[in-house]
């Protein structure tokens, strides 16, 4: 043996001797073959499709798959409902897909929403990615469009999923912080993996807080294939657009809704469906030529990057309406299994290699959780359209099939079942051309991980830069690792200098950190960090309007709830005007009182209470209406929570108006000297304006919010 041989394996054998976690260890499989590349899965050329024979890939996300049983690993806190989808006219010019072709079929789905990172009982309002997934019940089998309600995503590679969820879920050695990001792993993660920056934007911006699930917009992150009967293609991506408009909470009210109900979101959808106010949303589709694949100045296939409007608008092709909540919480919306790999002809995938690790993730996890192959077979999984293969038995089988024979091909049983021609509606995949070498590199399209993230931030309003700011800086206040801390504000200067200098400052720091240009540390053991670094282009679009929550959204008050505060003697001509007007455009009135049960009105009339002072909580309102009569606001100015009511409704930006004897009320609270301010938002008028002041009230509220307030407050 040569000297440097016996030097190596020395060396080798002494590492081997290091016990002691994260010290001079070499990274390996479970088999204990070192790992040249954890980074990128195993692929036919850099941007060609995954492949089956990658061991690393595959071992790493079976472990990953299941390493919780039987609560999901991420998305285990849902929230789902029944419905149906419409297309307006149809779309046979780009895909085959008979569901997407049929303006009078109404096909069945059932969709499920669901936070991330926490558990099954975490938390609704935690900061987190919401996820979007809705089950097509087709005629022609099941169709999953399995997404989120941000249309990118942390990661290019699956390869890199299970430490991005490792790093986000509880800290392992505490058990803590449930469904939260502010921790040293997370950020100590996102700082080493610039490709995560356009993401942590949408993260921090209030798209992470939606104010309910009827009113977030719905993504299918991925670039997919259409392919029509003639077998030409389209790239596609996939867009849900709520018909309430795109809304959220502020983050105080977020972390004061969690602690008042922690089930707000879940409540709310089953609500609104009892209610009849069905949630809707209109399916919009960025239809690309093939031939426009490298048009552009990012990657279709980099699921870390969107396709802006105004290069490719959305068309909006149909419509979804939720019309029906689950009979069964467990046997529905805890059992359903989704998986971006159950298509249908006419919708096919593309090779964004995390899309290909998702076609295997899913399948293993669902065989975890629900533990058995048979999982098609519950109820909420079965396909509507008949199923006959020769598949049999296996843990929990539930078909009897009958017959001599399964196998194919066979002639005791007639042939059958038979092989569909394409004619016949029988899936064939699209025939792309591929011709490449195996590598584990990722294409040079991959390395702008700051454009996309820019243009981001520069598409929101002032207001909304400034919730990013705050976000970045409470996250990073947890962070208890300074250079984790330095590490991140470098990254943000890569998209905006103000944006850095501001959380510096909030962080403490004298100064931007004069760093190095951000290294991805994400890079394979012999690779070059130069072909690593990340690049910064000049994009074709700076500034998109559609990425701003303030961008299009209609002006309707439909499903608010607006809290009453009422007591004995209220007037009665104040509070039902009001009521019918409010009702009249879709809103709730909520009796507010210091107790439940009934109060009595000017007239004699007994009222029902719908929340008390003491159990109900401001956050959870979306505009408060104090309407006359002395009694009743006497009565209520002797009640601190009728006070904190108020002054919680005002620092949340909500819509305030009152009549007559509310001012003894007004008078009372924070912001008594800026009534009937125009830029308060706080409406009063005497006894004869009730009718004048529910429409100036109405218009307040179709804007969400009094964002003028911030200027006054």
């Amino acid at each position: 043996m040569k000297k440097s041989e016996k030097t190596n394996s020395k060396k080798i054998q002494d590492l081997e001797k290091n016990t002691e976690y994260g010290k001079d260890q070499f990274l390996t499989t479970n088999q204990g073959v070192r790992i040249n590349d954890d980074q990128n899965s195993l692929k036919a050329g850099e941007r060609g499709p995954s492949l089956l024979e990658d061991f690393i890939l595959r071992e790493k996300i079976t472990h990953f798959d299941h390493e919780r049983i039987p609560e999901r690993i991420v998305h285990a806190r849902g929230s789902a409902a029944h419905g149906y989808f419409q297309v307006y006219e149809s779309m046979e010019k780009y895909t085959k897909a008979g569901f997407l072709n049929d303006p009078e079929r109404k096909t069945p789905v059932f969709v499920r929403f669901s936070t991330v990172a926490g558990s099954k009982g975490s938390t609704d309002l935690a900061r987190d990615v919401r996820g979007f997934s809705t089950k097509f019940y087709t005629d022609e089998g099941i169709y999953d469009l399995v997404g989120n309600n941000i249309p990118v995503f942390f990661i290019q590679d699956a390869m890199k999923f299970p430490d991005l969820i490792h790093a986000v879920k509880p800290e392992p050695d505490k058990g803590f912080p449930q469904a939260a990001s502010a921790h040293d792993t997370f950020w100590d993660f996102i700082s080493l993996m610039p490709e995560s920056t356009h993401m942590i934007m949408w993260a921090m911006s209030d798209r992470a807080i939606p104010r309910s699930l009827r009113m977030m917009e719905g993504f299918g992150v991925h670039t997919f294939r259409f392919v029509n009967e003639t077998g030409e293609a389209h790239f596609i991506k996939f867009h849900w657009k709520p018909l309430l408009g795109t809304h959220s909470v502020l983050w105080d009210e977020a972390v004061k809704i969690s602690g008042a109900d922690s089930d707000y979101h879940r409540r709310d959808l089953h609500d609104a469906i009892e209610n009849g106010d069905f949630p809707e949303w209109e399916l919009g589709v960025q239809i690309i030529p093939e031939a426009d694949e490298h048009k552009y100045d990012f990657d279709l296939l980099d699921a870390t990057k969107l396709v802006p409007e105004e290069l490719v608008p959305v068309q909006r092709i149909g419509k979804m309406t939720l019309n029906r909540n689950p009979d069964n919480f467990f046997a529905e919306t805890e059992q359903v299994a989704f998986h971006p790999g159950h298509l249908v002809p006419g919708i096919e995938f593309s090779n964004d290699p995390l899309l290909q690790g998702r076609l295997f993730s899913y399948t293993d996890t669902q065989l975890s959780r629900l533990g058995s192959p048979n999982f098609h077979e519950i109820p909420i999984n079965r396909s509507v359209a008949p199923i006959h293969n020769n598949q049999r038995d296996g843990h929990m089988r539930q078909e009897i099939n009958k017959g001599q024979t399964h196998y194919h091909p066979n002639s005791l049983g007639g042939g059958c079942p038979f092989q569909a021609k394409m004619s016949e509606g029988g899936f064939s995949s699209y025939g792309e051309k591929i011709d490449a070498h195996k590598t584990r590199e990722r294409s040079p399209s991959f390395k702008d991980h700051f454009s996309q993230a820019t243009m981001f931030y520069n598409s929101q309003t002032d207001i909304e830069k400034q919730h990013i700011i705050d976000a970045l800086s409470f996250e990073l206040g947890k962070v208890n690792t300074v250079e984790i801390r330095e590490r991140m504000v470098g990254i943000l200067s890569e998209i905006d200098a103000k944006l850095a200098k501001d959380v510096a400052e909030n962080l403490g720091m004298k100064s931007v950190p004069k760093t190095e240009k951000p290294i991805n540390k994400g890079v394979p053991a012999d690779a070059d960090q130069k072909n690593y670094e990340p690049t910064k282009s000049n994009p074709q679009t700076k500034k998109s309007e559609a990425l701003s929550l303030f961008f299009d959204n209609p002006k309707t008050i439909k499903s608010r709830q607006i809290a009453f505060l009422c007591a004995d003697g209220v007037d009665a001509a104040s509070l039902k005007e009001m009521k019918s007007a409010v009702e009249k455009e879709g809103a709730y009135a909520k009796i507010v009182a210091p107790h439940h049960g009934e109060i009595k009105d000017s007239e004699g009339n007994m009222i029902k209470v719908d929340d008390s002072l003491l159990t109900g909580a401001p956050f959870v309102f979306d505009a408060f209406y104090v309407p006359d009569g002395k009694k009743s606001v006497d009565a209520l100015s002797k009640e601190p929570d009728a006070i904190e009511f108020l002054d919680q409704g005002f620092k949340h930006l909500k819509p305030i108006a009152g009549i007559g004897e509310a001012k003894a009320l007004f008078d009372k609270t924070d912001f008594s000297k800026m009534i009937n301010d125009d830029k308060a938002g706080v409406l009063l008028a005497d006894s004869k304006s009730a009718k004048k002041i529910s429409s100036s009230f109405i218009k307040l509220l179709e804007d969400h919010r009094v964002w003028s307030r911030t200027e006054v407050m």
